[in-house]
Order: structure tokens, then C-alpha cells, then sequence
């Protein structure tokens, strides 16, 4: 990321993105690494888990390791707090986007 703000709004994108693909069904570590990636961001496991682990901590998430394949994964599903924090932050999310674009449409 070329900057400070830059970094702190994708990162907390990447949180909503995350909750919302959460919200839908189970998701892991790779799955959304991979996700992310289709949109064009390159996210490693040092930035990616350190979030999944502030989202469970705040309740947000619940983790879950099944056996795949021979190897421990760690499945996360959001809580109904999640939930509820995902309709919060759309809401909010849909109100700035609108506003900002709004602006940058009447240049």
C-alpha cells in the first residue's frame, strides 16, 4: 500500500469482506486469501489471521478446526453479533460510499 490511510481502509474493508462471506457459510485462511485476490488484493496469512482472530475475540466470529485432507483447518462462521455488526456497517458503508461518489460523479 503507497500509504497509512490507504492500508487502514483496505484493511477494514477486508474485516466487512470477511464477515460478509462469514455471514453466507464457513470460511478459512486460503479460501480467503484466494477471494481476496480475485479483487485484486494480495493479503498474506500474517495479515489475514491476526483479523480473523480480532473478529472471534470481539465475538464476531466463531472458529471451528475440522481434519481436511490430513491437516487441521480452521473454519470461521459468523455469531449472531457478526450478524448484526454486518447490517450495522453496511448501512453506514452504503451512506459514505453514496456521498463520496456522489462528489467525485459531479467533477
Amino acid at each position: 500500500m503507497d500509504n497509512g490511510i490507504t492500508r487502514g481502509v483496505f484493511l477494514a474493508f477486508v474485516r466487512v469482506h470477511i464477515l460478509h462471506h462469514a455471514v453466507e457459510g464457513p470460511v478459512f485462511g486460503l479460501e480467503m486469501i484466494e477471494e481476496l485476490r480475485r479483487h485484486g488484493y494480495s493479503i498474506g496469512p500474517g495479515t489475514l489471521y491476526p483479523i480473523f482472530h480480532n473478529l472471534e475475540n470481539t465475538g464476531c466470529l466463531r472458529s471451528k478446526e475440522e481434519i481436511v485432507s490430513g491437516k487441521r483447518r480452521k473454519y470461521y462462521v459468523a455469531t449472531a453479533k457478526g450478524k448484526r455488526a454486518l447490517l450495522d456497517v453496511r448501512k453506514k458503508i452504503r451512506e459514505l460510499v453514496r456521498e463520496v461518489l456522489k462528489e467525485e460523479a459531479g467533477k
